[in-house]
């Protein structure tokens, strides 16, 4: 279809992407009443991306102060977000850190210097509250923590911004982002969309819809789910310092338990990637269970992959380029932000 041919919309702010991050922006910059229009290349719940599945661990226990403010300022967001779709959001069960005490040791002075609830307990004393779980070493405690429903916060994002006026174009592939003298154009197959601002938020597709930005890696991973052998077992969400790291929570029933190690895929290309459970990945993971989580049956109820699309540092890139406002690097620990970035994302659009 030639560009004569195309119908042009115009608009306020157009998204780029519908994952978590879009979808919040989305949910932000229509709340404020502007005419947002949003384009997804996947149909609505794809799971080709980073932002599908049940799970997601909520945390505040990080060693960067940068990053234990901002899961502070997320947190009362996550209940705003939540009262407004009527769907609880986050679950709170609590979080454990233990292993390589150094690691963990870093992760409570973050906490410590930007004033968020912890403590310490002994191996004994963890292994008491929580004995489905086996520690070795001194287990950091934080009570805020949790997990929260990914599928559901994606989808009740997009239903809350439509409530509000956004238009959602599922299926509909970005051809082109090109800034304009008085905005942008972005270009689909059937119409182009102009605007003073774009926010652009396409995941593993970054490198290919907004030129020079910094290297961005794009690997599969996979996440398995173990079946409790008891229904009253207590089950925080934990990460394990190790090598590689290991991470859990709880997910909704009847999936049971997450598990996974934490960035050990192989680099992919986001449009060619088999989907494929790694054999060796699989059976690391399994004997893990069988060492340190007695409290699961070791045999994998379900798995599933999922990409990582990183920075160098896993630093997140949230900044505004001439028009376009540019959302990147969120995998494997961005979603606890959602609601945060969305804001951030909206602001960077409306100064």
């Amino acid at each position: 279809m030639s560009g004569s041919s195309r119908s042009s919309r115009s608009c306020d702010v157009v998204v780029v992407g519908a994952g978590a991050m879009g979808s919040s922006a989305a949910w932000w910059l229509a709340r404020r009443g502007l005419d947002v229009v949003v384009l997804e290349q996947f149909e609505a719940g794809h799971v080709r991306g980073s932002s599908h599945g049940s799970s997601r661990i909520f945390r505040l226990a990080y060693p960067d102060r940068r990053y234990v403010a901002m899961a502070a300022e997320a947190l009362p967001l996550w209940g705003e977000l939540s009262d407004e779709a009527g769907v609880a959001l986050l679950r709170t069960v609590g979080g454990l850190d233990h292993g390589y005490e150094p690691s963990v040791r870093a992760v409570a002075d973050a906490m410590a210097a930007e004033g968020v609830a912890h403590s310490w307990l002994s191996a004994e004393e963890a292994a008491a509250r929580w004995p489905g779980l086996v520690f070795t070493s001194p287990v950091l405690f934080q009570p805020d923590a949790g997990s929260t429903d990914a599928r559901s916060t994606v989808a009740a994002l997009q239903r809350l911004a439509a409530a509000r006026g956004a238009e959602l174009h599922f299926s509909t592939p970005v051809l082109d982002v090109a800034e304009t003298p008085s905005g942008v154009r972005v270009t689909t197959a059937a119409e182009e969309f102009v605007a003073p601002v774009a926010v652009v938020a396409g995941g593993a597709w970054m490198p290919r819809l907004v030129a020079g930005l910094e290297p961005i890696v794009v690997t599969q991973e996979q996440v398995f789910h173990f079946s409790p052998r008891t229904a009253e077992t207590e089950w925080p969400t934990f990460i394990h310092h190790q090598r590689p790291f290991m991470y859990g929570l709880p997910a909704p029933s009847p999936e049971g338990i997450k598990v996974a190690e934490h960035h050990t895929g192989a680099p992919v290309d986001p449009d060619t990637r088999d989907f494929a459970i790694d054999p060796a990945g699989q059976a690391r993971v399994v004997d893990y269970v069988e060492r340190w989580l007695p409290g699961l049956d070791p045999g994998v109820a379900s798995a599933a992959t999922c990409l990582y699309a990183n920075t160098a540092t896993e630093d997140f890139i949230i900044e505004r380029r001439g028009n376009l406002v540019i959302a990147a690097g969120f995998s494997g620990h961005g979603f606890k932000f959602t609601p945060l970035v969305g804001r951030l994302l909206a602001d960077l659009a409306t100064p």
